[in-house]
């Protein structure tokens, strides 16, 4: 009989992403395809704006690139440069950087609180939401052509 454990287990994470990852190639054609290629290779895509004369953080983007999305996973600005264009400046420069990597869309999720509509500026079309989560609060999907 099989017994279930609920433990948080690091190793197991690793191979249960493995596990997974073998199903999936078995199954899609075009993840099989892509295995072993640059396309498959997941980079991390960093940006920071940072005040040279004290070192401090004022904004920063932080994402990765894979099968050439590239996947914003945070971003932010601090409260006194908020509308200035550093948000713009950021996710541009993401951008910029994701299309030299070969990247050909981009996504991201936020919530309604937080940039709808700087996203829907920044010509990003939304491509789903899930409201009342966390409850109260609507997360949106965003997605962009890069080309």
């Amino acid at each position: 009989m099989l017994r279930l454990e609920t433990e948080v287990d690091k190793d197991r994470r690793t191979m249960l992403g493995e596990l997974l990852r073998e199903t999936n190639s078995a199954r899609s054609p075009v993840l099989r395809e892509m295995r072993g290629t640059a396309e498959d290779e997941e980079f991390p895509l960093h940006v920071w704006l940072v005040d040279p004369s004290t070192g401090a953080l004022a904004g920063g983007l932080t994402a990765h690139v894979w099968a050439r999305w590239l996947h914003v996973d945070l971003l932010w600005v601090d409260e006194r440069h908020r509308g200035s264009g550093l948000g713009t400046r950021l996710l541009s420069e993401a951008e910029d950087l994701a299309r030299a990597r070969g990247c050909l869309h981009a996504r991201l999720e936020t919530w309604d609180f937080q940039a709808p509509a700087f996203y829907r500026r920044q010509g990003y079309d939304l491509a789903g939401h899930i409201p009342d989560y966390p409850p109260g609060v609507t997360e949106f999907f965003f997605t962009k052509r890069l080309v």
